[in-house]
Order: C-alpha cells, then structure tokens, then sequence
C-alpha cells in the first residue's frame, strides 16, 4: 500500500501560510506524501493538483474567512474532475456555524484554531485509506 497524498493548498488572497506548512511537516513526519502547492491558488487550480498528483485528500488552510465562497467551487471542480473520493479538509477562523454547512458540502474535517496536530494525522488516518499499488 502508498502513503497517503495529500495536496495542502492556501486559497485566495491570504497571504500566511505558516499554519499551512507547520500542518505539511506533520503530514510528512507521520509518513504522509505532502504536495504543497503554495499561496494564492484558486479552487480549479487546486482540483487540478489533485488530479495530478492523485491525491487522497485535499487540505485547505483558510484564515480569510473566505471558506463558504472557496469550498463550495473546490467541491465542484473535484466532482468535475471525478474526484468525489479525495477527502477534503478545512482548517484556519471557521465559525462554529459554518461547520455544518461545509460538512454537508461534503467537507469531510474542519478543523479550527488549537487542534492538536495529533488529532489532524489521527483523523486522516481513520477516514483515508490510499489505493494498494499496482503490481
């Protein structure tokens, strides 16, 4: 089996990606393949990575409070690309009210402000299971 891929992206016009990176070394050092693809991407940007790099998941740092204009065209443009099975996750200021409704976008995590790294490996751990290889 391959470790999980998992594409980290900065969308929109924020412009601090520390989270980001901190959240791409612990993916890393708990064995994940990590694709960051850098700041100021937008969604069909980001749905494209995710085709190409043939990710599990696709993990969002939003500090913005651009997350309810971004996901719901991320989600559109991965179903667009037949990519309904990448799990996407949320991370940065999301407002306790907004976390139902990107879950029912299909958001699988939201994660906010001071969640342990742990819990972020933890979570892709039991909801991602990548593809074996192909012999």
């Amino acid at each position: 089996m391959r470790n999980t891929r998992v594409v980290i992206a900065k969308p929109g016009l924020d412009g601090h990606d520390r989270g980001a990176k901190v959240i791409a070394r612990a993916l890393r050092d708990a064995g994940m393949e990590v694709i960051y693809t850098g700041l100021r991407q937008t969604p069909e940007q980001i749905a494209a990575t995710a085709l190409q790099e043939d990710a599990d998941v696709v993990g969002l740092s939003i500090l913005s409070g651009a997350h309810m204009h971004v996901c719901p065209r991320l989600m559109d443009e991965l179903r667009t690309r037949g990519l309904d099975h990448v799990a996407v996750l949320v991370g940065g200021i999301i407002p306790d009210v907004d976390v139902p409704k990107l879950q029912a976008m299909g958001v699988k995590g939201v994660f906010q402000p001071g969640t342990p790294m742990q819990a972020i490996v933890d979570f892709i751990n039991r909801t991602v299971q990548p593809p074996a290889e192909a012999v």
